[in-house]
């Protein structure tokens, strides 16, 4: 029987659009009717601005007759338990400010300041700022690196557990699975020895949110167990950008915190297009089921043949021969490609890219990650095809020859044998310096770096700096990498604390 297709916050927003209303309340755009002003001139009063108003007339406060996200009573209160039931959880929260705000309000709810908690490295910075912002001390847990392609996963779950029996006060053990590309691991083993100390474990999977909801992707983290889940709908289901999901179930997460934490770090006056968006990707699943991601799963596939065939171009994709199918899963919506003959960085592989109008997700100095989108067309492909046909044509600019320059992830491969302080007290009024990066071995980094994308930290502030992570850093500057955190972009000198 067919389903019907039901979006509870999209509803409530059209039924109020249609009711001719008079509005004498914030937004400022008043539904669009600001943008109808007699004084444009016609250039700027034309298809442009009408596609805002369309936007705007959905844009509203919270109302009757929409509902208030920090107290729902109404449609967004239905919309949240339907999506609970979808994606397998006990309860379900929409979030308007990204996975960030899903995972800062979890550390806010396990930690006080001073507490333990157990922590992966090659975590995303939302998770290092919550652990700022709760005050907390982080033991970080070295991820494994994936032999083949040089790629960070997670630590092992031997890794876990001996932290668990190390650090017995630790409040939670927060993972990050899958990675940006798209490579994770089966996270029951991490559960149950999780569980096995009675503590929760977290898991941010912003880049799985359509996990579970198709027979040839990987299950989601809620499916194996995991107290908390966050999820960027945004990210590879059909939700406005900001829009995410944060999953619960059992009793290790309490939720009137969970829902206090929230309140406090998500805005009073969310967007209810954001909030309708997330409605509707829940309700696009609940109808579509599997055939939702048909397409995008048919053009990754087709891109995937063409590829393979293409035995003239140097352009390969990143493959793992021995794939552990027990361990190892790979998210069949990315495909990361690389040049096997060394020749070109993912730097210079993405700008070629976007020279022929096709944007990837994200590069680093071998690889550059695409995304398969719903609805991804075959023609989307064939424009893909040509851009990299081209450079074969010799249609691309001499490379930087990157062999000799190996792909390398020291600056993560880490673990502290003692937890890190984020209590933004113990540096608040120390004195700080700008130093050669060359010459800052040993002192205690005073900023955080961080490349972006992925926006994962090779080094944080209070952490003492080591070669290792110098050389890290120096070598992605060199290959083209952009820095968050850093004053100095080229990272040639970096900010540190005076002992």
């Amino acid at each position: 029987m067919k389903k019907l297709f039901r979006a509870p916050i999209f509803e409530a927003l059209i039924n109020h659009a249609t009711s001719d209303p008079v509005g004498f309340h914030v937004p400022g755009h008043h539904g669009g009717q600001a943008l109808k002003q007699d004084l444009w001139d016609e250039q700027m009063n034309g298809n442009a601005l009408a596609y805002f108003e369309k936007i705007m007339q959905l844009d509203v406060t919270e109302l009757s007759s929409t509902d208030d996200l920090h107290h729902p009573e109404a449609s967004i209160m239905e919309a949240q338990k339907l999506a609970a039931v979808t994606f397998g959880a006990e309860e379900t929260y929409f979030l308007v400010g990204g996975s960030t705000s899903g995972n800062i309000a979890l550390l806010l709810t396990v930690c006080e300041p001073d507490d333990i908690i157990i922590v992966q490295r090659n975590v995303h910075k939302s998770i290092i700022n919550g652990l700022k912002l709760a005050g907390a001390r982080a033991v970080f847990l070295t991820p494994q690196i994936e032999p083949q392609t040089g790629l960070t996963t997670v630590p092992t779950v031997r890794q876990v557990e001996e932290a668990l029996a190390a650090y017995p006060e630790a409040k939670a053990v927060f993972l990050s699975n899958p990675n940006y590309y798209g490579m994770g691991v089966k996270l029951k083993p991490y559960i149950d020895v999780v569980h096995s100390y009675n503590k929760p474990i977290m898991i941010d999977e912003a880049h799985g949110a359509h996990y579970g909801h198709h027979a040839s992707f990987p299950k989601s983290a809620v499916y194996e167990g995991a107290d908390a889940v966050v999820q960027s709908a945004h990210k590879t289901l059909p939700t406005l950008t900001m829009g995410a999901l944060l999953h619960v179930q059992g009793s290790r997460i309490p939720r009137d915190t969970l829902q206090q934490s929230l309140a406090m770090i998500q805005s009073s006056s969310p967007s209810f297009p954001i909030l309708a968006s997330i409605d509707i990707s829940r309700a696009m699943i609940d109808t579509l089921g599997d055939r939702l991601f048909d397409q995008s799963m048919r053009s990754a596939a087709a891109f995937r043949e063409w590829l393979e065939q293409q035995q003239a171009t140097p352009i390969s994709e990143m493959k793992i021969e021995d794939e552990r199918s027990d361990t190892l899963r790979l998210d069949p919506l990315r495909v990361v490609m690389y040049d096997r003959s060394g020749t070109y960085s993912g730097y210079e592989l993405q700008k070629h890219l976007e020279r022929y109008g096709c944007f990837a997700e994200m590069a680093d100095p071998r690889y550059v990650v695409l995304v398969f989108g719903i609805q991804t067309s075959l023609r989307d492909t064939q424009r893909l095809q040509e851009a990299i046909a081209a450079i074969n044509d010799g249609n691309m600019k001499q490379g930087s020859d990157i062999k000799s320059m190996p792909y390398i992830n020291e600056g993560l491969q880490l673990s502290n044998t003692e937890p890190v302080s984020f209590a933004r007290a113990r540096f608040k009024n120390k004195a700080s310096l700008r130093i050669q990066l060359s010459a800052a071995e040993h002192h205690i980094s005073a900023e955080m770096v961080t490349p972006y994308p992925p926006g994962i930290a090779i080094l944080y502030p209070g952490e003492r700096i080591t070669a290792t992570m110098i050389a890290h850093i120096q070598h992605l500057s060199a290959m083209g990498a952009k820095f968050q955190g850093a004053a100095d972009p080229d990272m040639e000198t970096i900010r540190v604390y005076q002992e």
